[in-house]
């Protein structure tokens, strides 16, 4: 089909669905810009699909399987992104106002040492310690098997390591403070 056919196509489908679509995405969504998000990313899914939207009425069907699948996409980010705030939030409770903070200058030499890592070593850390990935999970987004995710994972850990030692930095002090990074389960 001709460009200009697909893109007639989507918009007829557009214009005949859009109403429709946008009363099923608002009566699913707390506000209207997470009902605009949900309703741009279900037509953006139907232009890049445009061969799979089925003709006729049926193709309404198809956009609210769609929207539906984007709005359970939008749920599990927004649980993940609360299970990671209460988590955050239950490890700093622990910290009594006594107990050590990192002064600038500290923190500095850790985001330097964690730069002057490979882009390897940087993203197994990073999966580890802000997505809260294990072992077996990394080696399904690296694709590779769970031993060898587990030694890149000790491997970066002592690189690490050995970067911020070299800086200067209390390792035992941080480690104690991001067991990810010191091979405590994230």
């Amino acid at each position: 089909m001709a460009r200009s056919d697909l893109r007639r196509r989507f918009e007829e489908i557009y214009m005949a669905h859009y109403a429709d679509l946008l009363g099923y995405v608002r009566r699913r969504t707390e506000s209207p810009e997470d009902a605009a998000d949900v309703l741009a990313e279900t037509f953006a899914t139907a232009w890049r699909r445009i061969a799979d939207v089925p003709p006729g009425p049926s193709a309404r069907l198809w956009l609210y399987g769609v929207a539906r699948r984007v709005l359970a996409n939008g749920r599990r980010a927004e649980t993940r992104r609360s299970a990671l705030v209460e988590r955050l939030g239950a490890e700093l409770g622990q910290w009594d106002d006594n107990d050590w903070t990192p002064d600038r200058e500290d923190l500095d030499a850790v985001r330097a040492a964690f730069r002057r890592l490979g882009p390897d070593d940087r993203e197994v850390l990073a999966l580890v310690s802000w997505e809260g990935l294990g072992p077996a999970e990394i080696a399904t987004v690296l694709g590779c098997s769970r031993g060898a995710a587990r030694l890149r994972l000790h491997r970066a850990r002592k690189r690490l390591a050995g970067e911020l030692s070299s800086a200067g930095v209390d390792v035992a002090r941080y480690c104690a403070r991001m067991p990810a990074l010191a091979g405590g389960e994230a």
